[in-house]
């Protein structure tokens, strides 16, 4: 996606819109995800998700941006599809299933580094001493919240795992870099996004797991996920691209894990650490650094 003109006001306004539909990720797994497994789960939210969006894609007029796709054009899109509304989820679901959610969660929050890192070989966009001292800042943050001050609670031993979370976190660095090397429009490319997460999430429930509905509790969260936080979240991520460089947005994402927290106390009653503040500052740090 080749940046129309750099407006890095517009940039933040889609960027912080998409993070706060970002950090209800983890209250709308938990919740969502009761009697349903990952492979469930992941199928059900991308099919709603390319459901609403072919939908908002027709009423927003924008359903003949799908016929001028070419051949070559639609598998890409579906390749980045595959990339990063099917495959980082499946990876970072295995990395929930068999590790620590704190040690994921931290591994996970290194694709904004391979955004920067990307963004260096494909897009050619030069790393600077801000963006890495940004991205540092931004890690640092992060890493303080998620172990709650105690560093001793990390443990990476299980380093299979590890492996898989931090490839998906690349992939999804991955993802967001080649999306912006073409020029396509946002609610047709994000429908065709999970067009083929939908398809290949099915294949995958069908191998590794079985064919279920979701319970009367799931359908809330199912729908919370699919329509807003994987669907229209994807829109937004997008749009930010669009407007400014990745290396610049990237800091800006480390702010997710850090509301997750914030909202994981609100809905599940845990205690808020004064190191919470922290973090916040580290992060809110980062994106100044960047500008």
């Amino acid at each position: 996606m080749t940046i129309i003109s750099e407006n890095k006001s517009k940039a933040l306004l889609f960027i912080f819109a998409c993070i706060i539909l970002w950090a209800f990720i983890p209250v709308v797994s938990r919740l969502g995800q009761t009697n349903l497994d990952n492979y469930q789960f992941l199928f059900w939210s991308s099919l709603l998700s390319f459901v609403v969006l072919l939908l908002s894609t027709i009423f927003s007029g924008k359903a003949f941006e799908l016929k001028n796709y070419n051949k070559k054009s639609f598998f890409t899109a579906l390749g980045l599809g595959f990339l990063g509304t099917f495959l980082y989820y499946l990876l970072l679901y295995f990395g929930y299933a068999n590790a620590k959610g704190l040690e994921v969660l931290i591994i996970q929050y290194t694709w904004p580094i391979f955004i920067v890192i990307f963004s260096f070989f494909f897009l050619k966009e030069k790393i600077s001493l801000r963006n890495i001292i940004a991205i540092i800042l931004g890690f640092i943050g992060v890493f303080v919240v998620l172990t709650k001050g105690d560093f001793s609670a990390v443990n990476l031993s299980n380093l299979f795992t590890d492996f898989i979370v931090l490839f998906a976190a690349s992939v999804f660095g991955l993802f967001s870099v080649l999306s912006k090397k073409v020029n396509f429009e946002p609610f047709s490319a994000t429908t065709l996004f999970f067009l083929s997460a939908t398809l290949f999430s099915f294949i995958a429930m069908l191998l590794f797991s079985h064919f279920a509905m979701p319970s009367k509790n799931e359908l809330i969260p199912i729908l919370g996920n699919g329509i807003f936080i994987n669907g229209f979240s994807y829109i937004l991520w997008l749009k930010g691209l669009s407007y400014a460089k990745a290396s610049f947005i990237a800091p800006f994402v480390f702010l997710t894990p850090i509301l997750a927290a914030i909202l994981i106390v609100l809905f599940f009653q845990e205690i808020f650490l004064p190191v919470y503040i922290l973090g916040l500052i580290l992060v809110v740090s980062a994106g100044f650094v960047s500008k």
